[in-house]
């Protein structure tokens, strides 16, 4: 038992390193049920991501389905290896070798990071580089320290910098971490960006458990199934035992 202990002592710093510390997290807001969304954050992630980020464990096929995403369309416009077909798998073509070289560690893969994340986290965390010339890619990120990525967003937010707020506490004044500020420089204004990577995040979401919706769906007819079958029990088992006592 005490070596059980010890062994959840050690884990914990590299779990509250995991988690991003004490930061807040933005609520994502996300819309399983809106088709739009989804297809403009699957165009964001083929755009943006995929070159380094794959979705291994689902194809192209399956996504313009239930995204209702015409193939021709799908073919001409995210699929970008000329020799992959629409029924393939979402793989993509840099090895774990080059991004290990690259990055310092292999380009984890995304199909499942909504549920190991969270959607606030995956929100909050696009939505949190801020410029860092002493990093490697020129940018850190507020509730991943030391992150190994590039912010591959830049171009649509602009460069981001930290904003601080000075308040008094105890008398002294005392720097206060508030947000994130772009300069202005990118394609999109604040609301725009945000709504990027709401789209993003809701189509990883997706991506996590494509059949979410209907496993609800489902959910509500066998709990309403319960439900009728519970009062025709009880109405049951009082009719067996109304001439017993």
């Amino acid at each position: 038992m005490k070596k059980l202990i010890v062994m959840l002592l050690a884990l914990l710093p590299s779990v509250v390193m995991a988690a991003g510390g004490n930061v807040h997290l933005d609520a994502a807001n996300n819309d399983l049920s809106d088709k739009a969304s989804l297809q403009r954050g699957a165009k964001t992630f083929v755009n943006y991501c995929f070159g380094c980020h794959a979705t291994q464990y689902q194809r192209y096929e399956r996504v313009a389905t239930d995204l209702d995403i015409p193939l021709d369309l799908m073919r001409d416009n995210l699929i970008f290896d000329k020799n992959a077909k629409v029924g393939d798998l979402m793989t993509n073509s840099i090895s774990k070798e080059y991004a290990a070289v690259s990055f310092g560690a292999p380009a984890p893969d995304l199909t499942l990071v909504a549920r190991v994340r969270g959607t606030d986290w995956l929100y909050t965390y696009l939505r949190s580089f801020y410029a860092d010339p002493s990093r490697p890619f020129g940018v850190n990120n507020v509730i991943f320290p030391s992150v190994g990525m590039p912010h591959v967003l830049e171009e649509l937010q602009g460069v981001p910098t930290k904003v601080y707020e000075t308040r008094l506490v105890d008398g002294e004044e005392v720097q206060e971490y508030v947000g994130i500020k772009s300069n202005g420089a990118g394609e999109l204004n604040a609301d725009e960006y945000d709504e990027v990577v709401r789209d993003l995040v809701n189509f990883l979401e997706y991506s996590a458990e494509p059949m979410k919706l209907e496993r609800q769906r489902l959910g509500l007819w066998v709990m309403g199934f319960i439900v009728i079958f519970f009062v025709l029990t009880v109405l049951l088992k009082k009719e067996y035992w109304r001439d017993v006592h």
